[in-house]
């Protein structure tokens, strides 16, 4: 009996944790959002969210260089956008152009970058919710 009720101590705990750090990176992302000037481009944080994806040009996102710069390359926000309707499915629209990497402030890239991975963060929690949701239609 105690094995059980541990497991879901550990349970309950995990899923409080997850709802903090949640709430705590949404926090983040409006700050962000306001900071790095995507509000200019798009109206509403809740409109962020109905791009399929956002991506990142001039700086790696992958996890062993995160943040390194692209030499030559230019320091872009892409939204994807995606319209199943339309005969060109997907498109890219820029969100924020900043120019040269090379010429980015390290301070202001970073929180470049961190924007993209705060927005990736609460995508995956929407996306958790869609398909927890379609589950339950079965």
């Amino acid at each position: 009996m105690s094995s059980a009720l541990e497991r879901l101590k550990n349970l309950t705990n995990k899923i409080s944790s997850y709802e903090l750090a949640r709430k705590n990176n949404l926090e983040r992302l409006k700050e962000l959002y306001s900071e790095i000037g995507i509000a200019e481009k798009v109206q509403s944080m809740e409109a962020l969210f109905e791009f399929k994806a956002i991506n990142l040009s001039g700086v790696s996102l992958q996890e062993e260089n995160l943040g390194a710069i692209k030499e030559g390359k230019y320091l872009q926000i892409l939204a994807i956008a995606y319209d199943k309707n339309a005969a060109v499915k997907s498109k890219n629209i820029s969100l924020a152009y900043f120019g040269r990497v090379e010429s980015v402030e390290s301070a202001f890239k970073d929180k470049i970058v961190e924007f993209v991975i705060r927005y990736r963060f609460e995508k995956s929690f929407i996306n958790l919710e869609h398909y927890h949701g379609m589950l339950e239609q079965l």
